[in-house]
């Protein structure tokens, strides 16, 4: 997972928006970290700058990702719950061969 909050982190930064890294960190890690948990398949991260910020992750799953709030003993539950919070909008788009979760956050961070 390091390398994957690094390689995003380079990539901020060629786009000169590193104030942005944080949460842009912080969304990719719970968005890769539920498709290896709840995927299938190989997984593809990929990371657009338009007027926003667009993450999106494949899995080969097409198991329909959940946003709930967990318990203060939960010891997970939260990851989209904090993407929700992270980012202007977030969804699922169904492929053929499974899905892809995105998320759109503003440039500002």
């Amino acid at each position: 997972m390091a390398d994957v909050r690094r390689s995003v982190c380079e990539r901020l930064s060629e786009w000169e928006l590193e104030e942005s890294a944080f949460s842009a960190e912080l969304i990719v890690s719970e968005l890769v970290t539920n498709a290896i948990r709840y995927g299938g398949g190989s997984i593809r991260l990929q990371l657009i700058k338009d007027d926003t910020l667009i993450f999106e992750v494949w899995d080969g799953s097409t198991t329909t990702p959940h946003l709930r709030r967990a318990q203060p003993s939960d010891e997970g539950g939260r990851g989209l719950f904090l993407v929700a919070q992270l980012t202007q909008r977030w969804g699922t788009r169904y492929t053929r061969d499974g899905k892809a979760v995105w998320a759109e956050q503003s440039h500002l961070g």
